[in-house]
């Protein structure tokens, strides 16, 4: 009899039943189960960023956030998805801007008028705040130092280790945007000095490696000429900061105990222990993961499916 072949899970919304259905919703142009996905989240912020997150990019191209507040225009969670909605457009157009199609600079200042609204209408949610400081990185020459410092308190101040909100500030310094790869490795690993053992904050520092590669893929000649540099993921500082992400995030870890919310960042740091031939540290991370995978991070470095199961079948992981 065949073994069973493995296949990796990419499911977009990372295992979130609930989500699914929500988003299903949007499909069809119903907002009344997005109310009640964000209603019953309430403060787990981790869930609720997700969620918002992914709703927002969903709700792109459909007007059921527009209708939703249009029913019901003093709802705070109708305002924070609005938001991120917002911010959601801003991004797309900018990825046509790309292509030769101009973006208008009232449509990012509409965003942030957006962010700020929610923000005020439900005071203690951090998701604002993180789509605020994303969308800052579509102002041409950022905002300023001191705007950007007082939105950035104001997302500490209600969640202190929220790895979205790192994460934008990551990109926003990122040599793509508005700062250099110094910038940005010196923020990833400030973060995750100070993050408590069992945050996962300090895989920001995985996520800074990505940033890099990236960088250097847009401005090699070739794909194969970026891809080839093997010492990016190999080197001693690469190796010294993968085993030092694994040990104060993830060992002693519960098998398995892996919320939608922290699963991509799960598979970065997996990712980082495949390209550096880490089999001590990459064998249990796949175990863990099992069929549970993101394309990225994997997709900057190949097909991500075949990477997958490269690795799984090398390395003989069970699970």
């Amino acid at each position: 009899m065949a073994r069973n072949r493995f296949v990796p899970d990419f499911d977009p919304d990372c295992g979130d039943a609930s989500l699914s259905s929500a988003r299903h919703d949007i499909v069809i142009g119903r907002w009344q189960g997005l109310r009640e996905l964000l209603r019953t989240t309430g403060p787990d912020w981790l869930a609720r960023g997700h969620r918002v997150r992914l709703l927002a990019q969903a709700c792109t191209d459909s007007s059921t956030v527009e209708t939703w507040l249009a029913a019901e225009p003093h709802s705070a969670d109708a305002l924070v998805l609005r938001a991120a909605t917002e911010t959601a457009r801003a991004f797309s157009l900018a990825i046509a801007a790309g292509r030769g199609v101009g973006i208008d600079q009232q449509r990012i200042d509409a965003a942030v008028l957006a962010c700020l609204s929610a923000a005020e209408a439900y005071l203690d949610d951090p998701t604002p705040w993180i789509s605020l400081i994303s969308v800052a990185r579509l102002y041409p020459s950022g905002v300023r130092r001191q705007e950007l410092a007082r939105w950035w308190d104001e997302l500490h101040r209600r969640d202190p280790y929220s790895m979205e909100g790192h994460l934008q500030v990551l990109h926003y310094y990122s040599s793509r945007w508005h700062g250099s790869h110094g910038l940005m490795y010196d923020f990833a690993r400030d973060a995750a000095g100070v993050a408590p053992r069992g945050c996962p904050l300090p895989v920001l520092v995985q996520y800074a490696r990505v940033e890099e590669f990236r960088s250097a893929l847009d401005t090699a000649h070739s794909r194969s000429t970026a891809v080839g540099r093997g010492q990016h993921w190999t080197n001693d500082g690469a190796v010294s900061d993968l085993r030092r992400t694994w040990e104060r995030w993830m060992v002693g870890r519960p098998r398995r105990s892996i919320r939608p919310g922290e699963l991509r960042d799960i598979n970065y740091l997996a990712h980082a222990a495949c390209s550096a031939d880490a089999v001590d540290v990459a064998t249990p991370l796949l175990e863990f993961l099992g069929p549970r995978a993101t394309r990225t991070p994997w997709s900057y470095t190949g097909d991500p499916a075949q990477q997958i199961t490269r690795w799984r079948k090398e390395w003989g992981v069970r699970g």
